[in-house]
């Protein structure tokens, strides 16, 4: 029970990430890396902004909490984000050597997490990480959904 009420503090933190990328018009997608029970790394979905492909939350989280630590490897970290990793943010999230990731909402058309494929668990690679899905799936869903929504309404 405690990993869990644990799981939902730090993504209620990811949450938060992904409420910025929002107020700039991005789509709301947040992450944190956590490590001995501190945030070493938050990032938000910068696409449009920074007119780069690769600017996901994840991987925006991951170059902070590298540059804070002084490595690239992340070996006792947990990346928490709003939206299940995409083929890019999972190659990432394997190369950085995280422990484990913990996601909110599924996504049905990138998703490689699990719904599409699970590259994160995929045996053949160097290394795997442990996976949590679904923390606090409604709450990370609907920023999307509404983002989506008031798009459209446009």
């Amino acid at each position: 029970m405690y990993r869990e009420q644990e799981d939902q503090a730090w993504m209620h933190e990811a949450i938060a990430e992904a409420r910025k990328a929002e107020q700039l018009g991005e789509v709301p997608i947040g992450a944190v890396i956590v490590r001995n029970g501190e945030i070493i790394g938050r990032g938000y979905n910068l696409r449009e902004t920074k007119h780069d492909p690769t600017a996901h939350a994840e991987l925006v989280a991951i170059k902070d909490a590298c540059e804070r630590i002084g490595a690239w490897r992340l070996l006792d970290c947990t990346l928490y984000v709003t939206l299940e990793p995409c083929p890019m943010c999972a190659g990432a999230l394997v190369q950085s050597r995280v422990k484990r990731v913990v996601y909110g909402a599924h996504d049905p058309k990138a998703g490689c997490a699990g719904t599409l494929m699970n590259l994160l668990q995929e045996p053949r690679f160097n290394h795997e990480t442990e996976l949590t899905s679904g923390v606090l799936q409604p709450e990370c869903s609907a920023l999307l959904t509404d983002f989506f929504r008031k798009l459209r309404k446009r």
